[in-house]
């Protein structure tokens, strides 16, 4: 285990990986802002899907998921269509308008990683996604069912629920 400092420090950097994010909204189309750009690059990753699930996998309320989902609705990326299932359920998907804005955004983003991370090598950059992928599992797979520290097998990512922490929007 590490020393209290470690953490300490780990806290701090993760502190300011505000400036990141921060980076990643500039670059964003003012027509797409980020609760927009999440909900294509989720409808992208994981299909077709009702309004409820995509507001649990952006971890939001479904206020802010309508604010959202009506906002790409009204610029053509998305359509909602009646769920044959249940007819008051709608089914969100991305339309190829909605494909090309999200190739668009993940051509910005990176672009900007690109920019940003210039002197870094191919196997830094690797090991910062492998890091973040794990630090990101460390977390998502804890709780009631999910893998105890020390023993994440991934099998874990295979529950719904789990799919919360995806709220990357590109």
């Amino acid at each position: 285990m590490a020393k209290r400092s470690q953490y300490e420090e780990l806290a701090r950097q993760l502190s300011a990986v505000g400036a990141v994010k921060r980076g990643l909204a500039r670059i964003l189309p003012s027509e797409c802002p980020g609760g927009s750009a999440a909900v294509l690059a989720l409808l992208a990753q994981h299909g077709e899907m009702r309004i409820s699930r995509l507001a649990e996998l952006l971890a939001v309320d479904m206020s802010v998921t309508s604010r959202h989902v009506a906002h790409v609705a009204e610029h053509g990326w998305i359509e909602r269509s009646h769920d044959p299932a249940d007819k008051r359920s709608r089914i969100l998907r991305l339309t190829p308008a909605g494909n090309e804005q999200l190739d668009e955004l993940t051509r910005r983003t990176t672009e900007m990683f690109a920019r940003n991370l210039q002197d870094w090598s191919d196997e830094e950059v690797g090991q910062l996604n492998s890091l973040l992928a794990r630090l990101r599992d460390s977390f998502a797979c804890r709780g009631s069912g999910g893998c105890a520290p020390g023993t994440h097998t991934g099998d874990c990512r295979t529950r719904p629920s789990d799919d919360a922490h995806t709220r990357t929007p590109v």
